[in-house]
């Protein structure tokens, strides 16, 4: 199957671990020019040196805090100037902070509405021109199982991440006449640092021990398994395909069955 992804201009967010460094690896794999941004400079030079290895391939990798405007317009421009237009932007971020309604106060609120939804906002207006003057784009957000099947304890992330949902599907409307599609991927319980520090919360109110209560996650899913990072980008990269370019305003669930909805 070819996807014809050789030379696109990608941008990755929040891609020093996880999801978002798995998508990064998967589009290096398919020979695209790669630049990932991360507010963990530590973890971001080691990422960026490990794929340089393995891939023997350019990365261009920056520094951005993904709460500040500032840093989010200066990293569009860094890596327009060096590889040009980006051609597809993967908007990603880490949770927000978890917590019950009476554990968030408005600073919280506000945190997360920067993190979440003001972060792939301002990444899309900064993006879109160029794919507009192309007539060829696409833009794809990484969100949650939570957007369909909330989860009790993460109040943040159910209500911005859904916020990024509608977002999409009404970009999608407006910019489809250009050959831009929009679309978010929705993982599920994957195995990343995320859901472990999640389990550990978990595991301490229980009195297990995480790795106890990582199986009982795992358990919950008809696949019987938690996600790896991998599987989230396979779908990510297919929808930023030319064969994946007639799907737009969609959210795909890759969360092994666990939305009990259709």
């Amino acid at each position: 199957m070819k996807l014809n992804l050789k030379n696109k201009n990608v941008l990755v967010v929040a891609a020093s671990s996880g999801i978002g460094r798995a998508i990064a690896e998967m589009f290096l794999e398919e020979d695209c020019n790669v630049a990932i941004c991360s507010s963990n400079k530590e973890k971001l030079g080691i990422t960026s040196k490990e794929l340089k290895e393995k891939y023997n391939k350019d990365i261009f990798d920056i520094k951005c805090d993904i709460n500040n405007y500032d840093e989010i317009e200066y990293t569009v421009n860094s890596v327009k100037n060096k590889f040009g237009a980006i051609n597809i932007l993967v908007n990603n971020c880490g949770g927000p902070k978890p917590g019950y309604f009476d554990d968030l106060n408005d600073e919280d609120w506000k945190n997360a509405l920067d993190q979440v939804l003001l972060s792939a906002v301002r990444f899309t207006r900064l993006a879109l021109p160029d794919m507009k003057k192309n007539k060829w784009g696409r833009i794809i957000n990484i969100t949650s199982i939570s957007v369909k099947q909330p989860v009790d304890n993460l109040l943040l992330s159910n209500s911005l991440r859904s916020g990024v949902t509608a977002f999409a599907k009404t970009l999608s409307n407006q910019v489809g006449e250009y050959n831009i599609t929009v679309n978010n991927v929705a993982p599920g319980l994957t195995l990343t640092g995320r859901l472990e520090e999640l389990a550990e919360i978990k595991a301490k109110a229980a009195n297990v021990p995480k790795e106890e209560m990582l199986e009982q996650m795992a358990n919950e899913i008809p696949l019987k398994r938690l996600g790896k990072p991998k599987e989230i980008a396979s779908a990510v990269v297919y929808l930023a395909s030319e064969i994946g370019g007639y799907i737009t305003g969609q959210t795909i669930f890759v969360d092994g069955g666990f939305v009990k909805s259709y």
